[in-house]
């Protein structure tokens, strides 16, 4: 199955999170889609905490100046959540933050 990719740039910021949190309600246990972002959307990952703990998945897979690539699961029952880093980076290993 091919995970869906969605290009948020274009989008105003409102709609933004909207559209992360309706891909995110309709994805099975197990599923996930992925979006690219100008910016890194910490305030998205903090409202997935907030929202669905322990249910979620964060990964950066691309972190460059303009396009932040993030891939966002539903975990399946049991299945570990992805932990953010505990020094408050990004997580993506080549931004420096």
């Amino acid at each position: 199955m091919t995970t869906p990719l969605y290009d948020f740039r274009s989008l105003a910021p409102v709609e933004r999170h909207q559209l992360a949190f309706q891909n995110f309600d309709a994805l099975a246990p197990g599923e996930a889609f992925e979006l690219i972002n100008d910016h890194e959307p910490r305030g998205l990952l903090m409202q997935f905490g907030m929202r669905h703990p322990d249910s979620f998945s964060w990964r950066v897979l691309d972190a460059q100046p303009g396009a932040w690539h993030i891939r966002i699961g539903r975990l399946k029952a049991g299945e570990a959540p992805t932990a953010a880093p505990a020094d408050g980076s990004c997580g993506c290993g080549g931004c420096g933050g």
